[in-house]
């Protein structure tokens, strides 16, 4: 934890016993929806075993009521169960920054959260603290920064589209991964004079096509086809007739990303034969005996500026880079 951050996070008072009425939900919870599964399985151990682990709360100085900072499901579930007490561990009151801080250091954003409420509550810090940088943003809140690159492509939605994002059902729910991936495509030069007035409508049509069972669109991963079809026919001159394809392709549910396949701009074969020459070098190097070539000082700077271009590449793509 760096300087700044250990600034922003309250102070321990102490580890008590509290009963389970006298808490309330934080209202600035990153995590906002806690589906009917995973709640189960822990109100199950939570009737057997008790609450093991103490939640974090403060006492809210207005009117004394104790505030969940960390072990919202927990205190759910012991509602749930009858649990009369809960154990906690008492930090000072923080004010809103320290709050919000506090539980994205507390939670690291686990894997279960769902992106969009922890982009709103990301949001409210960027207001605050008059902070843009992605990296300064991710050494804060201890998120990585694809995850809050990818938190500020979800703010640029409407609340329409958020709302989507936050539905409580998750048979119902659309995923943040879908309004990710469709960001490219929305931003590219060619969609955005098609769309200047709003995206609402073009966001609409790329859901129906992604949703419906006859729809173009089978995985939100297609976005990329798109983006690259589109990306690889400007860059051929060819910006007349991707615009007037990609009409067609927004308009006519059933069309897939291959409607924008324009064979002057295809790099498809150049793909295939890169493909094939990166799998021969990868497996090349898993089978390198890196014992027998540690003095190869040429040989490991030419794998260095390898994974210096990989990664490169990768970053430009939107692929994460750090796995």
């Amino acid at each position: 934890m760096t300087r700044r951050t250990k600034a922003l996070v309250p102070e321990p008072v102490g580890v008590k016993t509290l009963r389970t009425n006298q808490l309330q939900p934080n209202p600035h919870n990153p995590r906002m929806l806690f589906d009917k599964a995973p709640m189960k399985t822990l109100q199950d151990s939570i009737g057997q075993v008790g609450i093991l682990v103490p939640l974090t709360v403060y006492q809210r100085r207005s009117d004394r009521q104790f505030i969940i900072l960390d072990g919202q499901r927990r205190w759910i579930c012991a509602q749930k169960v009858g649990l009369p007490t809960v154990p906690v561990n008492q930090v000072a009151e923080p004010n809103l920054v320290q709050n919000i801080v506090t539980m994205f250091q507390i939670h690291k954003l686990r894997k279960d959260w769902e992106l969009m409420p922890t982009a709103l509550k990301l949001e409210v810090l960027i207001t605050k603290l008059q902070e843009k940088s992605d990296r300064k943003l991710a050494e804060l809140t201890g998120l990585d920064i694809a995850v809050v690159t990818r938190c500020k492509k979800l703010l640029s939605y409407s609340k329409e589209f958020q709302d989507l994002m936050l539905d409580p059902d998750p048979e119902k729910r659309v995923k943040a991964d879908f309004f990710i991936e469709l960001f490219p495509v929305l931003h590219d030069r060619v969609v955005k004079k098609m769309s200047q007035r709003s995206q609402g409508p073009l966001v609409r049509k790329m859901l129906a096509k992604h949703q419906s069972t006859e729809g173009g669109i089978r995985a939100v991963t297609d976005f990329r086809k798109v983006k690259q079809h589109l990306a690889n026919a400007r860059k051929a001159g060819k910006v007349s007739v991707i615009a007037r394809r990609f009409k067609e392709f927004a308009e006519k549910v059933e069309l897939s990303p291959d409607h924008l396949v324009i064979p002057a701009a295809n790099v498809s074969a150049q793909a295939r034969s890169l493909h094939g020459k990166v799998e021969k070098l990868q497996e090349a190097l898993a089978g390198l005996d890196v014992e027998a070539y540690v003095g190869e000082e040429a040989l490991w700077g030419a794998i260095e500026s390898l994974l210096r271009t990989v990664r490169k590449c990768l970053a430009v793509a939107g692929r994460r880079t750090n796995e």
